[in-house]
Formats: C-alpha cells, structure tokens, sequence
C-alpha cells in the first residue's frame, strides 16, 4: 500500500458514518474508532498510551495533555456508544510501564463492567500481570468473531485458510493525501476498507502516518479536524 491518493475535496461530510460489511453495521467515529452495533463492541486501533510519558522520560519535552485528551476521547466515544466490549486491535500501549499508566488504571476502574480485550501488538511488551491488573483480556496472534478476525498486523494474516473471513487491523497508522487546489495538498488519517480487510486509523493523535494508494473498489473516509469525508 505505498503512494498517496490525490483527489479535490468534493464529497459528502459527517461526523458519523455507517459502514456495512457482510450485513453488519459498523459506525464510524470522527474519533477515530468504530462502533459495531450488531455486536455492541467498539473498535479501535493503536493507542499508544504512554507514548508521551516515554518521550519525557527520554528528556524530549512533550505535554501530558496529549495522552490526557486521548484519554478523554475514549472515555466520551465509549459513554455514547455504550458499548458492553472493547476490542483494541494492537498497541495499546506504546513501551515499558511509566507513570502515564497510573492515569489508565484510574480511568479503568470508571469502567469495570465494560470488557477489554487486546490484541496484542508490536508494542505490547508489559507484562501479563499488568494487564491482569488492569482487567484486559489478552489474545495473541489473531481473534474470530463470527465472520471477522482481528489482528493487528494484517501481513501476518493467511487469507487464504481465513477466505471466509473479514479482516480488521491496525499497525501503519493509514493516511490519504489529498488535493485541495491546484498546488495544494492535505494529508489526513483515515479508515480504510478493501474487499478483504480494512485497516483502522490510530486512535492516538501522537502518530505518523503511511500513505495508502486506494483501488477503484476500495472506500476511505477521510478524518479532518471537523468531519468525516467518503472518499
């Protein structure tokens, strides 16, 4: 998925949009997570908490405002939408235990009855007591629901024992670029949806991002500051 798709800004704009994928009704957040409502199970994809504690403690000078927001963010997409599970596909949290964490475990007590589980990503290296600790349900490699599959890096998926299944991941932090004018380009994260799989923008506004280069199939929804835009 390498390039950058270059397009004019003509297209319908929300802050929701529903998406349905094998008659399942997936609705998408200006947030930057998904609410599965036949499931009930919000969605979302690359945290990174802990990613600005990790920064300070390098002695790079970055806010805690940061993963405070993101924080808030969750909390407030998860108090809409009322979700009786949470499935993070992959890096949740960015590095080692610091004392961002202490903040997560307080705002996970907020939340006890809502089930956690994570599919855990390249940077899920703390130990299997801390995620006890904090009530989250680990799951290595890949999760089934019904005819989805979870994981976080999708190279590491084989579509072709799984061509039944529908596949959500995360990992490359996936952006579009996009022309606003004759010399002007925007770049923007986004959801992206293929035939087989989508990949899901990272939560964490801490990020870079990865380019993609879309099919004529495909569909994304760009994420500005204001509004959610098809693509």
């Amino acid at each position: 998925m390498n390039g950058c798709l270059q397009i004019i800004l003509l297209f319908e704009v929300r802050n929701f949009i529903h998406h349905t994928i094998h008659k399942n009704t997936f609705w998408l957040s200006l947030q930057r997570c998904v609410y599965w409502e036949d499931q009930k199970t919000m969605i979302v994809s690359d945290l990174h908490f802990g990613k600005t504690g990790h920064f300070r403690k390098s002695g790079i000078a970055v806010p805690q405002d940061i993963f405070k927001e993101d924080l808030q963010r969750l909390f407030a997409e998860i108090q809409f939408h009322q979700p009786s599970q949470i499935v993070i596909v992959g890096d949740m949290f960015h590095i080692r235990e610091n004392k961002e964490m202490n903040l997560f475990l307080k705002w996970r007590n907020d939340i006890p009855a809502i089930e956690v589980v994570l599919v855990k990503g390249n940077h899920d290296i703390l130990a299997d007591s801390w995620y006890e600790k904090a009530g989250i349900t680990v799951q290595k490699g890949k999760l089934k629901i019904g005819k989805f599959s979870f994981i976080h890096d999708m190279t590491e998926y084989d579509d072709k024992q799984n061509s039944d299944q529908y596949l959500f991941s995360g990992h490359i932090h996936p952006g579009v670029s996009v022309r606003s004018g004759i010399r002007q380009m925007l770049n923007f994260p986004c959801y992206y949806f293929g035939e087989k799989y989508a990949v899901l923008p990272a939560f964490s506004k801490f990020t870079g991002l990865c380019c993609i280069d879309p099919k004529m199939k495909d569909t994304v929804y760009a994420i500005t500051d204001e509004a959610l835009i098809k693509i």
